[in-house]
């Protein structure tokens, strides 16, 4: 009777099944991507690997998303075929599909009768509406689907640029979508046909559903549903994912004590931090909690400080509501460094870590995008200060492009010291550093214009003049082929995504297909 079961629910079983194992398969690895310490984990044991497996490691956010974009699909199409059934095992109990599909849906879970049912639809009544909100299987249905709406929608980047609270909470009901998804198979309307004793002979009993359980060959036809799947393959995602959680919640419980605060201009804040057994990497990144604001919380920063120095550093720039608080909070404590209580998660890695693995490195930074090379010039200057033999790189190209003259101020100390150092050890083309000024108006021409023929820049104090607009690109990539010819070259950004998309073109047009010629490697830092 499997057949006639099939038969009268036509091609929605499959519809429905399909995209169930699917979406089995997905929730597997939904969780994955976001545990950060595993990530962590497997980015440091591939150390002595192929940059092509950390690169991979990287862009675990835009698996996140395609996975979640998959959930989504196959929930839409699981959701739209189980209705029809619905529809048709109502139509079946009326008798629409003919006698047999009618005496097989008239079946009821009666022991005393030793009946078993196989349409769900238990009463003449029941409406599609009705089924969804008084059956496991509708009403953890209809839960999953509202959570998975309001996950992803809130998820949108308008939203979650402008109202990081509500991408935030929101995001959260992935218990809820969880919970769901696991008793949501315990309701069992799919149903098989289970072998009884004596056997029930299909073939001579499937005309004469009258003597079902009244002559030896023809018992009453037994059903069950299928054992509940979908938690063998979430539990093993949802423990680790649990481990993750605990983890941060033990890493939160650590005290972090301040040892400076700094306000800088364009609403920058510098904290310098320290918290015992803190062990970083260049342009690794850290997750900040502040429970004055949110105990929930969590914001990614990253560290401007180098592994050599003893604290830690993170520039915030403002940036929205739970930034623009921060700010105004710390900027009140002056002197008193220990009353705001401060949580810190990580460090994690980044593909910022793989600069020094590079001969030749092409940073490039978007305003406040430029703290992770705030880490990497830092720790070469260690290097060179402590004459360390193990750095590999021989030259770095270094661009920062800012909309505003006071974005750089910050920085420019450190380039100051950078330039010093390389002028000292004769090292001037080792650093070549390109800064540019996106965002400037006549006033500035003319500032420039009367100061032209002095030796350091007006805006920065440096030697490196200061640009206006943007860099040709192709102008920029070919210098460095020019320059480096036969070499391995990391280009490394944190930017938006337009900047991404060009650099990773001229990455492509630059890189010669002779191995034994100038290839380019393009990096993104992702959060």
């Amino acid at each position: 009777y499997n057949m006639s079961y099939f038969m009268f629910m036509d091609s929605a079983l499959a519809w429905a099944r399909a995209p169930a194992a699917v979406l089995n398969f997905n929730c597997m690895l939904i969780l994955l991507p976001v545990c950060r310490n595993l990530l962590s984990l497997i980015r440091g044991s591939f150390v002595c690997c192929g940059r092509t497996m950390r690169k991979q490691l990287d862009k675990n956010l835009s698996f996140h998303k395609l996975v979640a974009y998959m959930i989504a699909l196959m929930t839409a199409v699981h959701t739209v075929a189980h209705l029809l059934n619905v529809e048709w095992f109502i139509n079946s109990r009326h008798g629409r599909y003919g006698f047999l599909a009618g005496n097989l849906s008239a079946l009821e879970d009666d022991e005393d009768d030793h009946e078993t049912f196989l349409n769900p639809v238990q009463s003449d009544s029941t409406t599609p509406t009705i089924f969804a909100f008084t059956t496991i299987a509708g009403l953890t249905g209809v839960v999953i689907t509202l959570a998975l709406i309001l996950i992803i929608t809130s998820s949108m980047e308008v939203i979650r640029r402008s109202y990081f609270e509500v991408f935030w909470y929101t995001h959260h009901l992935f218990i809820v979508f969880f919970a769901g998804l696991v008793f949501h198979g315990y309701g069992r309307i799919v149903r098989s046909q289970v072998t009884t004793d004596p056997p029930h002979n299909t073939t001579f009993c499937k005309d004469q559903p009258e003597n079902w359980g009244k002559i030896p060959e023809c018992p009453i036809p037994q059903f069950a549903g299928g054992f509940p799947q979908t938690w063998m393959w979430v539990i093993g995602p949802m423990v680790i994912y649990l481990c993750e959680r605990l983890l941060r919640f033990v890493r939160y419980l650590q005290t972090v004590r301040y040892k400076k605060i700094v306000m800088h201009p364009s609403k920058v804040l510098e904290l310098q931090l320290l918290k015992s057994g803190f062990k970083m990497d260049v342009g690794q990144y850290v997750f900040l909690n502040c429970p004055e604001i949110s105990e929930l919380e969590w914001h990614p920063f990253t560290m401007t400080s180098a592994p050599e120095e003893d604290f830690f550093t993170v520039h915030i720039r403002s940036a929205g509501d739970w930034t623009d608080r921060l700010i105004k909070m710390e900027a009140c404590v002056g002197p008193v460094l220990t009353l705001r209580v401060m949580g810190v998660d990580g460090p994690f890695g980044t593909a910022s870590e793989d600069v020094f693995d590079y001969e030749v490195s092409m940073l490039v930074g978007a305003g406040i995008g430029v703290t992770p090379f705030a880490s990497i010039l830092k720790s070469i200057w260690y290097k060179f200060k402590d004459s360390n033999p193990k750095l590999r790189t021989r030259k770095i190209y270094f661009y920062w492009l800012c909309r505003e003259t006071h974005a750089f101020e910050w920085f420019a100390d450190l380039l100051q010291v950078l330039e010093k150092e390389m002028e000292e050890r004769g090292m001037r083309d080792f650093l070549i550093y390109k800064l540019y000024l996106t965002g400037w108006d006549h006033t500035h021409a003319a500032q420039v214009m009367v100061n032209f023929d002095k030796d350091t820049d007006v805006i920065t104090g440096l030697k490196q003049k200061t640009h206006y607009g943007r860099p040709n690109w192709d102008k920029e990539f070919e210098q460095v082929r020019h320059e480096n010819p036969s070499s391995v070259v990391g280009t490394f950004l944190c930017g938006p995504p337009a900047l991404a998309t060009d650099l990773e073109r001229r990455c492509v047009k630059y890189s010669d297909v002779d191995p034994r010629k100038t290839k380019f490697y393009f990096n993104k830092e992702n959060f």
